[in-house]
């Protein structure tokens, strides 16, 4: 039992020690990010979840089809999964600002609160996530750098009850 606390509060312990970004670190580019322009008609993308250890633990592909009306971007994703599994999540987003966004999808708690700096998107959420046996509610800090016009890398870091549980980490490109 001793062995099992000491294990438990060693994990905690390097979990809280991850750094994260932040909107303000130097941009390595003088690209905009312009989510609308990125994820409007189809993208494609391959992803990974990782445990807190390092351990993958699922992969998956991402065929997404995005729609911009001037206002609201939605965002048609169809998760194909390494297991046979499959999933689709609808987000429909709204711009609120020069570089701000909120958003839905089923399964979110509440409002999803973005924003764009420079080559950057910060996208924040709580969520029911579906998972082989069940939902898991998750918060997520989603990260997003434009890479190119044609690619954007996110890397998200997800928290269940305020302790790191793991990332997910997904390279996306435009199709053209």
């Amino acid at each position: 039992m001793i062995r099992v606390a000491f294990l438990l509060g060693l994990a905690l312990l390097v979990s809280a020690c991850v750094g994260k970004p932040a909107l303000d670190d130097p941009k390595l580019s003088e690209r905009e990010f312009n989510l609308e322009e990125f994820f409007e008609g189809e993208v494609v993308a391959t992803g990974q979840f990782q445990d807190v250890f390092g351990t993958v633990r699922r992969r998956f592909d991402v065929t997404i089809d995005g729609t911009w009306d001037g206002e609201t971007l939605r965002l048609v994703e169809d998760f194909a999964y390494a297991d046979g599994t499959f999933e689709q999540r609808i987000w429909t987003l709204r711009k609120t600002g020069p570089q701000s966004w909120v958003g839905s999808a089923p399964g979110v708690i509440g409002e999803a609160t973005g924003e764009e700096r420079g080559d950057t998107f910060n996208w924040v959420y709580t969520i029911d996530l579906p998972v082989p046996d069940g939902t898991l509610k998750v918060s997520f800090d989603d990260w997003m750098w434009q890479l190119s016009e044609t690619r954007v890398l996110n890397r998200a870091y997800m928290k269940r009850f305020g302790v790191n549980i793991g990332e997910v980490i997904i390279l996306f490109e435009k199709k053209r």
